[in-house]
């Protein structure tokens, strides 16, 4: 039997509309299966139903309707949030601490003893790469910043299960690199990550499967072999010919493009890539790249949202 570390029952979120104004559904009938050790990345536009749905998984917001569990227990129950690790959107982090301030405050809410508090804000303070401003207060600390040691406090209790929303926003491109590499090597440790996101090409990189959430429903689930199979949308060729060959290729000329000295075209199967390239070799051409270009999870991303 599958242990799930987070699961959902047609989970249900109404928010009540103001005076004059008509309720807002923020979820619909969610369900969901997370299996213990896999990576989840919750996908979805802005106003989708994700941060609604990780507030009601941390008991932040009460559903309407449905329910929640972690690790078999109903979030209703203190318990279920033992082993959890939370990092929210925007951390609010009282800036008059310093990181390493911040971290023993938070090692003291989990009962932990100096010793270990000490050893383990070692370590977090390493991973998430502030060793050089850990004895920097934190109202000085930039949005990324701030970011990486929200990450160090969710994993201060060692948890099994950690939910993160948009843990890869407000970071430069080597801070998102980074927190990638956090993810993953959580990910070789088995713990469970359910983790909201909209930059696409990291949430591909580092889960395990994803889910599509638009107007507060589930639209689709599953690995990324699932959802785009091979995936191949076109190969792209770029090569060189002497003029007088140009013509044994067959090209049609909407799928030529100049490129100076070189030429580049393209075609949707294997089996026409290989005969434009035996012809590009028997008459005296070059081949200088074959790159198939198959569907992102973006292209899918959009088309499902789109309709």
């Amino acid at each position: 039997m599958t242990c799930f570390a987070i699961q959902t029952n047609r989970l249900r979120k109404v928010y009540q509309g103001e005076l004059g104004q008509k309720d807002y559904v923020g979820l619909e009938g969610l369900d969901l299966e997370i299996p213990a050790g896999e990576v989840f990345a919750f996908l979805g536009p802005n106003g989708a139903g994700k941060t609604t749905t990780i507030k009601v998984l941390m008991r932040l917001l009460r559903p309407s309707s449905g329910s929640v569990m972690i690790n078999g227990v109903s979030n209703t129950q203190h318990q279920s949030m033992e082993r959890v690790g939370y990092l929210s959107e925007q951390p609010n982090i009282y800036g008059y601490l310093t990181a390493r301030e911040f971290l023993d405050f938070i090692g003291k809410l989990f009962g932990l003893a100096p010793s270990v508090r000490r050893k383990r804000i070692d370590g977090l303070i390493g991973l998430v790469g502030l060793k050089d401003r850990d004895r920097t207060l934190i109202r000085g600390f930039s949005r990324g910043m701030t970011q990486r040691l929200g990450m160090a406090q969710a994993l201060m209790n060692e948890p099994d299960i950690l939910i993160l929303d948009e843990p890869l926003s407000n970071l430069d491109p080597v801070g998102r690199k980074d927190m990638r590499d956090i993810i993953l090597s959580l990910k070789a440790q088995k713990k469970t990550l359910f983790f909201s996101s909209h930059i696409l090409h990291d949430a591909e990189i580092v889960a395990d499967r994803v889910g599509i959430l638009d107007h507060g429903r589930l639209v689709q689930t599953g690995t990324m072999q699932e959802l785009m199979g091979s995936g191949l949308k076109t190969i792209e060729i770029i090569y060189s010919i002497p003029e007088a060959g140009e013509s044994v290729l067959g090209l049609s000329r909407e799928r030529i493009v100049r490129q100076g000295d070189r030429t580049l075209t393209w075609t949707e199967n294997m089996e026409s890539a290989q005969e434009i390239l035996g012809k590009l070799l028997k008459n005296g051409g070059k081949v200088f790249s074959v790159t198939p270009q198959r569907q992102s999870l973006e292209d899918l991303f959009i088309s499902r949202i789109r309709g």
